[in-house]
Order: C-alpha cells, then structure tokens, then sequence
C-alpha cells in the first residue's frame, strides 16, 4: 500500500509578546481650560504651545528597545535618530492622527485608515501596554474601544474606569485644597496658603480686594490652568491702595478671559519667598503602581517666574537640604496614600513653596506624566538608579532666540557639538525638542557630574550661541 505524505500544516505565525504604545495627550489633560480660552486664535496658540512639547516625552520611553508612538505633531527623521542616538532605543514608529478636535486619543480612534492600521499591528501582540501623558477619559474610551476589537490591552499607569475621577480631583486645586483641611489632625505638616474657594468674579474680586488691602498681596488660581495661565498674583504696590478702587481693577482683570466665570476660584494668601534662592519652589514626584505600590522617583527644586510660570527643574539629592528633604518626602508619601487609597494610579508630582519664615506649603498636584518625567526616565535610563547622586541635571525651557530667522536643529546640532552628550564622558548637553525652533526657543538638559560642571556646561552653552545674538529668558 503507498504511503501518503501529509503536508505539514502552516503554522499561525507566533505572536510577539507586547507593544507599548505611548500616546502624548496634553491637551486632553488640559481640555477643559483650553476650551475655555478666548478669543479662539488665543485658545489655538497655546494648544499649539502645548503640542510643540511633543518630541520631549519621546524620551519618557528612553529604556524601551521598540515602542509607537502617538504625536499630535510631526517628528522629523532627524529628531527621531537623534533620540536614538542618545538612548537604546532601536525601533520608535511615530504616528500623528489628523488633528480634527485637538483631543488626540479621540483623533486616533476616529481616523479610520490610522487605527485600523494600530490595530492590525497591535493582533500581533499578545499583549499591547497603553500609556499615556495623561488618563483622560478619551485615553480610557480608547482604551475600551481597543479591547471591543480583540485587543489585549494593558494600562499600568491608569486607573481603573471607577477610580478616574481622582485625576481631575486631585489634580484641581480645589481638590488637593479639600484633601489638606481633611488631613490637618492626621498630618499636621500637610499645610497650604491659607485661602478659599469661591465661585463667580464679583466674589472673587471682592474677596481677594479685602485680603490684598489687609496683607498687600493675594493670588487667585482658576480650578484648572495651563502654562501659567489661570494664575494672577499681585505684590504690594501692585493694586490700588483703597479698597473699592482696588475690588474694581482686580474685577477688570477677571473680565479679560472668560476662564475665570467658569470654574471655581481660588484666593489665597501671597507666600513671600526668596526667587534669588534656588530651594523656592521645592518639587517631588511619585509614581503609584497598579497593585498600589508607591515609589518615590525624586525630588528636584523648580524655576518659577515671579508671575508663577515654571521654566525648568535641577534634580540631584543636594538640591535641598536634608531637613527640607525629609519633611517634602514625609508629606509627599502621606498624599501618595491617600491617591493610592482612592484607587489613583500612575505618576503624580507635588509642588511646594518653601517660604522665607522656613515653612513648607503644599501648592497643587499634577495628577499626569509631569515637568520632570521624562527628564528622570531619561537620566535613569543612562545612568541607572544611582543617578540621583551621580549626575547633576539642569532642564530648562526659557532660551528664546533673540533674532528673527529661524534657526535649523542640524545648524544647532553642529554648533554645539563639542558639548552634546558623550555617552564615554556621561556628560553634556541633550537637546529636548526641535519644534521648539520654530517659535526660536530651545529646550535643553545639562547632564553634569557635580552642579559646578553642570553651570560650566550651560555657560559654554550661552557661549556657543552667542553667534545667533544675544537670548532673551
């Protein structure tokens, strides 16, 4: 009897074991100030501030070998092998979905040719890790929608549908506000400026007119800000002297952007601090793990103008002294706690006002990838955990060209060459975004091996660009 040969049958193809997809959504965390901005052309040109941030949080995904990644702006080739360059990263695929309602992971989800070519991908994963800048509810939909197309999807830095509101509630300055009263018997050291909340403007400006004629000085804080909008603070000399003169300018200013009859208001007591001393405005940031784990990641001290906006960090453990450090990392883990209780999940930082009279006030809390997250994953991925004591780091966001020609990254590439990152050296100079160029800005990071090398280098930085004129900060 002849044998019949079976034909081996086709094996599936074997699935790879998991995608990470990093999706930078700021906007969508900031959706409900930013829409409330007018004129229009105002509200589209700090979402486009916002956005041109994009190419920076490449770096909060430095350790993964191969990861997509979710842009609301294009990314040249350039950038991208420059991030490479500097990192381990061997594979990044950079998607931008068309940008119809500035709502990114909506955008995504609604752009059929582009999600239905994610998902296509995604099937070949057993398993897709879904991260974000933020979790909005359009990142948790997407999420949803994801799952109902067959997708295993994970999302380790989100909280669970249920838990969601403690994003936007911690991270309003009226929730972190209410979390402080409740916790004065428990944790005395958990204070805020004293202050309050009030709805509407005429309240407002009469409120914050009787606590500026009493303590000449107030600032009001909208619920929500963005970028150091939603934030007026007035010193002595600043307003009016006489009361009605001064509820009535304080009135005015409230009326020139709508924001303010929106949402709640915050008046608080102005904290006198020293700018000249660099531990103003100490800052640390967490990170709370699915299974409710919280780890501290680090602290740093903040560059903030005297309007309130923030330009930069330096991270390293001798930023602050000891006492300082010991008592923002006792309120810190407290308030980390408290989230992890409520069932909030992912990064999260605290910001802090240390005042001349040696207080330390709790200022708000980001509920979000924050300021310094990509800047820590970066230094942790080039220099491991004991970066913290290894390697002195300056960010900073306020370089801003003084001519009118816009400068290309490859001439700043060159220009700076002798002070880029050396990866022998585990020192230099990296270059955050190439967008910032656009608006004749530059994002950088100083990586040095004490903070005197680090200054040097910043100098040599200045020093170098002098060519291109004299900057504006």
């Amino acid at each position: 009897m002849k044998k019949i040969k079976r034909r081996a049958s086709k094996k599936p193809p074997s699935r790879k074991k998991e995608l990470i997809i990093y999706i930078y959504n700021v906007v969508e965390d900031e959706w409900s100030f930013l829409s409330s901005i007018q004129p229009i052309e105002k509200r589209y040109s700090l979402i486009n501030d916002c956005n041109q941030s994009s190419e920076c949080y490449l770096f909060s995904n430095a350790s993964e070998n191969e990861f997509i990644y979710i842009s609301p702006i294009e990314i040249s080739n350039t950038f991208k092998n420059y991030f490479q360059s500097i990192t381990n990263n061997k594979k990044v695929d950079i998607y931008v979905p068309q940008m119809k309602t500035a709502l990114i992971c909506k955008d995504l989800y609604t752009d059929k040719q582009l999600f239905g070519e994610i998902i296509t991908k995604a099937k070949k994963y057993h398993k897709v890790t879904l991260i974000s800048y933020a979790s909005s509810p359009e990142f948790l939909e997407l999420k949803e929608r994801m799952i109902q197309l067959g997708i295993n999807v994970v999302t380790p830095e989100a909280p669970e549908l249920e838990n969601a509101w403690t994003v936007n509630f911690f991270g309003s300055k009226s929730g972190i506000r209410q979390l402080a009263q409740q916790s004065r018997a428990e944790e005395p050291d958990f204070i805020m400026p004293d202050g309050v909340i009030c709805v509407g403007k005429l309240d407002a400006a009469k409120i914050a007119a009787n606590r500026y004629i009493k303590e000449k000085g107030v600032v009001l804080k909208t619920n929500k800000g963005s970028g150091g909008q939603g934030v007026l603070i007035f010193r002595d000399g600043e307003l009016p002297k006489d009361y009605k003169s001064c509820e009535k300018r304080i009135y005015e200013l409230l009326s020139e952007d709508g924001y303010w009859e929106r949402f709640p208001i915050i008046i608080e007591e102005l904290i006198n601090v020293n700018y000249a001393t660099p531990g103003a405005f100490p800052n640390i940031e967490f990170k709370i793990h699915k299974s409710g784990k919280i780890e501290m990641l680090y602290y740093c001290v903040m560059m903030v103008t005297k309007e309130g906006k923030y330009y930069g960090l330096d991270i390293h453990e001798d930023v602050i002294n000891e006492r300082t450090a010991a008592r923002i990392i006792d309120t810190g883990y407290y308030i980390a706690e408290k989230y992890a209780e409520a069932g909030y999940r992912g990064h999260f930082d605290i910001d802090m006002i240390a005042s001349n009279s040696k207080h330390i006030y709790v200022d708000e809390s980001n509920t979000r990838n924050t300021g310094g997250t990509d800047i820590y994953k970066l230094v942790y991925d080039l220099y491991g955990e004991d970066f913290f004591s290894d390697v002195y780091v300056i960010n900073r966001n306020n370089y801003k060209f003084n001519n009118q020609e816009t400068v290309s990254f490859r001439k700043i590439i060159d220009t700076l060459k002798p002070i880029l990152y050396d990866k022998k050296k585990k020192e230099g100079l990296i270059l955050s975004s190439s967008a910032s160029l656009q608006s004749n800005q530059l994002l950088y990071t100083v990586l040095g091996k004490n903070k005197k090398k680090a200054y040097e280098l910043q100098e040599n930085f200045y020093e170098l660009l002098k060519p291109f004129g004299q900057p504006k900060f």
